[in-house]
């Protein structure tokens, strides 16, 4: 519990995944290769017909990646394997065979973001607001930029990379299309959530497979292009900047 965890359960065609670190869900190496893993045992599960996303706690959704594992990086190799998690995250998602609803029920930062963004269908609390704070610690939102920009287009993008100190509004997210719908209760979010994956595991998989690679048509370089973006941040966590960011960051959280 400590370290987090993920689970996976599959029921009524529906498998649901669901990551918890207590660290306001931020994610480690750890956490977010046995993330990828799970997405990708969904998609490849024949009694999952539609996969649902989702994270535990009361506050934020997700906090990106998790600082006391940035600062422990010493070198490059090591800093872009630590990166490379959230490309297989997205890249899971992009290839998984299914759509992939999002419950966002808080607040999402950096990769938490890129999460969101890469769900074929994200569905979110109005207090789920969300910041790319990767350039405030001298770094930059670059492994889940693509997935970002996508969902809600460059200009969007831009503004939220740039002002990376500022919070957007879940309504906000909502506007340029990173959220498909907002909710005041759990209960609302929920039972839609809910309703949406019934009726999707009821649908055709073969319509669901083939509209799923026409959504995601023009990213099939993402195998390689999020490596090398894995690569710019793992080399930038190891500058002094950086590292007196982080330190400063994480001495305010404690």
């Amino acid at each position: 519990m400590d370290n987090g965890y993920v689970k996976s359960t599959t029921a009524g065609g529906i498998a649901a995944i669901t990551f918890f670190h207590p660290q306001s869900n931020s994610l480690p190496g750890i956490l977010l290769n046995q993330l990828a893993e799970e997405i990708t045992k969904a998609g490849n599960d024949s009694t999952a017909k539609v996969i649902i996303l989702s994270s535990q706690g009361e506050s934020s959704f997700c906090a990106g990646a998790s600082f006391d594992e940035l600062i422990s990086i010493k070198d490059i190799e090591t800093g872009k394997k630590f990166f490379s998690g959230f490309a297989m995250v997205i890249n899971a998602i992009r290839k998984a065979p299914k759509f992939v609803i999002a419950r966002v029920h808080g607040k999402a930062v950096g990769g938490g973001v890129g999460i969101a963004a890469a769900a074929d269908y994200t569905l979110a609390a109005d207090t789920a607001s969300v910041k790319l704070s990767e350039l405030a610690v001298g770094i930059g939102p670059f492994v889940v930029g693509p997935a970002v920009e996508r969902k809600i287009g460059t200009a969007a993008f831009t503004s939220l990379t740039i002002n990376a100190a500022a919070w957007q509004s879940a309504e906000w997210a909502k506007e340029k299309g990173l959220y498909a719908a907002i909710f005041k209760t759990a209960e609302e979010m929920d039972g839609e959530i809910t309703a949406l994956a019934d009726r999707l595991s009821k649908s055709n998989p073969e319509a669901m497979e083939m509209l799923k690679k026409v959504f995601w048509k023009g990213t099939e370089n993402w195998d390689t292009l999020l490596i090398e973006r894995a690569e710019m941040s793992g080399k930038l966590v190891l500058s002094e900047f950086t590292i007196n960011a982080i330190n400063k960051f994480r001495s305010k959280v404690k």
